[in-house]
Parts: structure tokens; C-alpha cells; sequence
């Protein structure tokens, strides 16, 4: 993705604030995954054919890991070694989300879809987090 690409997806070409929004973006998403996942994993790990105590976790380490998104995307300056965990996580989950898939997990293929969706949601975070640091990396050089 060009820099010219990644403005336009971010609605600024300012590298800082496009960092910030990749993570506020990130931090509302994956909050929003973890609220539901906590309200309503009983109905979802029946949709999904999940276990709902399997939902109930990841809903709440999705949440708390959306809140530590969130704080960082509301720093005006967020340290890169931060934001570099951040997109390593981002990628761990989308891996095992996907090997999860594979190996352990027997969903209904709404979760199968679901847990694919949200992976490659993951991973897209994790590109636009990552060539944003850059970016502002590469202007503050």
C-alpha cells in the first residue's frame, strides 16, 4: 500500500494521527467483539457451535486488550515500542485464530466465517498499525 493509499484510508496524511486512528479504530472493534462476546456468549456459542466459557474469555481479554488500545491511541504520541506489541499481538491472534481453527475448534460454519473474518480484521489492523509507525518513523528520521 502506497503512502498516498494509506492517507486516504486514514483521512490525514500527519503519520502521528493516522497511527492514532489505526489504534483507536482497533481499540472500538475489538471492544466491540469483547462486549458481545461478554453479553451475549450463551446465544454467540450457539451460533458459532463454541463453547460459551470459551467466549466469556476471550471476551474479556478482548476487552481489556481494547481499553490498553484505546489509552495508547489517546496519547498524542504513541511510544513504538507500544504500538510494536500492539501488531505483534494483532498477528499472534490472527495466527491462532486460524491454527485454532485448523487443529482444535469444531464451529458451525457461521463461526468458521467468523472466526476467518475476524482474523483477517486482526491481520489488517496489524499492516496499517505497522506501516503507520513507519511512516511516522520515517519523517521523524
Amino acid at each position: 500500500m502506497s503512502a498516498t493509499q494509506l492517507a486516504a484510508l486514514a483521512r490525514t496524511s500527519d503519520p502521528r494521527t493516522m497511527l492514532r486512528r489505526f489504534l483507536a479504530l482497533d481499540a472500538v472493534v475489538t471492544g466491540a467483539n469483547g462486549v458481545a462476546y461478554l453479553a451475549a456468549s450463551g446465544p454467540l456459542g450457539d451460533l458459532f457451535d463454541v463453547d460459551a466459557t470459551l467466549l466469556l474469555i476471550l471476551g474479556a481479554f478482548l476487552a481489556a486488550f481494547a481499553a490498553g488500545v484505546g489509552l495508547l491511541a489517546a496519547r498524542p504520541h504513541p511510544a513504538a515500542l507500544p504500538v510494536r506489541l500492539v501488531v505483534e499481538a494483532n498477528l499472534a491472534w490472527a495466527a491462532l485464530s486460524l491454527l485454532a481453527l485448523a487443529l482444535w475448534l469444531t464451529p458451525s460454519t457461521a463461526g468458521a466465517g467468523w472466526t476467518v473474518l475476524q482474523a483477517l480484521t486482526v491481520a489488517g489492523f496489524a499492516g496499517l498499525q505497522h506501516m503507520s509507525l513507519k511512516a511516522r518513523q520515517d519523517i521523524s528520521s
